[in-house]
């Protein structure tokens, strides 16, 4: 049986700062990056996983991600399947004292992925397969419901489970058919000519695109002739989307959102701060039927609980790489289930196509049973970097058919651009 004999953690970062496609606007000057974690065993079985950040906190990720890894080493591999729940509450605790600050979280979602990933390897099936053949009660267990739990105790999550176990396998032929729904967010970010703009989305519709996500910038007028342009390329029947980026307090965003209501955007993401409850249950109110998406930027599962409570959004914006892995996004997914929120993806980090595709496949199959209102996000930067990269074939992901979470990195990928020793950031280092 193979044991867990090693445990290596990289900072990988890439030029993005330099290369504009696919860097977030509100960061332009830092770079796309990863804290990576590879799980070596007695055998040829590894397992991979990471967490997304823009450079400037992966050293203190990696840090904290080999701390947490460490009860790890020695653990045989099939006890570690046997008991994802309890490996999840060691590895947590191996955190402390500060295992609910942020990258701490982000640390711990890194290796728990790399866990994930080892165990789907093992069982020679892709995470969203692994966990969609799982009982409802063996799911359960592996999960960690703590705060949710008063709002979602562990035996209704049984049920809820246990209510769509008889039809998985149409849902599993309905993916294998069709696939899961995406959007592009590119050319969404400002500073493109009108030209620019309809090449982009002339091109977006030949492709198949049905959705597309703009981003606002830095003033209201340019993200009007953006959604202007996206609106008569794809047509009256396209799913728009808007970006906010939390830049508005919440009289701005009730105020510009009632001016983009026009374009009939499906959801205003991050309109105000993400921990403003009100403030989102105001806006929320105030710009129906236009919804509200958010949670995305989110370390905290109470947050989630909080929101969906209030009824302050109209999308649940989940992140893999900020709740911890598997063990609390399922309970997050069927609290969302329960109050009616429909859950949406991001999916433009290092990564987080190849993950998030996984999560959707399981609240498809197994929680939510449903499609309608949810997307993932696809920004065509970086997928090339990992062995098995998300495959969209127009606008639809096609579900991952090989062994694991989809989380491992290229070799070569990784000896060129770990930071700071790969061979780009040495060559970038001699040219100062």
């Amino acid at each position: 049986m193979p044991t867990i004999t090693a445990i290596d953690v990289v900072d990988v970062r890439f030029p993005t700062a330099r290369v504009r496609p696919g860097c977030p606007p509100t960061h332009p000057d830092r770079e796309h990056s990863v804290a990576y974690v590879a799980i070596w065993t007695s055998t040829e079985l590894a397992g991979h996983g990471l967490a997304f950040t823009i450079g400037r906190d992966n050293p203190v990720c990696v840090a904290a991600a080999r701390r947490v890894a460490a009860p790890l080493l020695g653990r045989d591999v099939d006890d570690v399947a046997a008991s994802l729940g309890t490996t999840y509450r060691q590895l947590v605790e191996a955190g402390e004292p500060d295992a609910g600050t942020a990258v701490v979280r982000l640390a711990t979602a890194a290796v728990l992925t790399a866990v994930w990933d080892l165990v789907a390897r093992r069982a020679g099936k892709p995470v969203w397969r692994l966990v969609s053949e799982m009982e409802p009660t063996e799911l359960v267990a592996a999960c960690d419901f703590g705060p949710l739990s008063d709002a979602l105790p562990r035996q209704e999550a049984v049920e809820m489970l246990e209510r769509l176990a008889p039809t998985r396998a149409q849902r599993v032929r309905h993916l294998a058919q069709v696939g899961y729904p995406a959007y592009t967010s590119v050319p969404g970010p400002p500073g493109h000519t009108d030209a620019q703009l309809r090449t982009f989305y002339e091109n977006a519709v030949a492709d198949g695109w049905h959705a597309v996500k703009v981003e606002v910038g830095g003033n209201v007028g340019g993200v009007r002739r953006r959604l202007a342009a996206a609106r008569a390329a794809l047509g009256p029947d396209a799913t728009l989307l808007v970006d906010a980026r939390h830049r508005w307090d919440v009289k701005e965003a009730i105020h510009h959102g009632t001016e983009l209501a026009e374009f009939g955007p499906l959801w205003i993401e991050e309109p105000t701060d993400p921990d403003d409850v009100a403030g989102h249950a105001s806006i929320r109110a105030a710009l129906s039927p236009v919804g509200v998406a958010t949670v995305g930027s989110c370390h905290s599962r109470v947050m989630v609980k909080r929101m969906v409570e209030a009824r302050a959004v109209d999308c649940c914006r989940i992140d893999p790489g900020r709740l911890v892995s598997v063990n609390e996004i399922v309970p997050v997914l069927l609290l969302a289930a329960k109050f009616g929120v429909p859950v949406c993806y991001p999916g433009d980090g290092v990564g987080l196509s190849e993950l998030v595709q996984h999560i959707a496949m399981i609240d498809f199959i197994c929680v939510s049973g449903s499609m309608v209102g949810r997307l993932i996000e696809h920004v065509d930067v970086l997928h090339e970097h990992f062995s098995s990269p998300a495959v969209v074939e127009g606008a639809w992901h096609r579900p991952p058919t090989d062994p694991g979470y989809s989380a491992r990195m290229q070799p070569e990928s990784l000896a060129t651009y770990r930071y700071p020793d790969g061979a780009y950031w040495r060559e970038a280092a001699a040219r100062r």
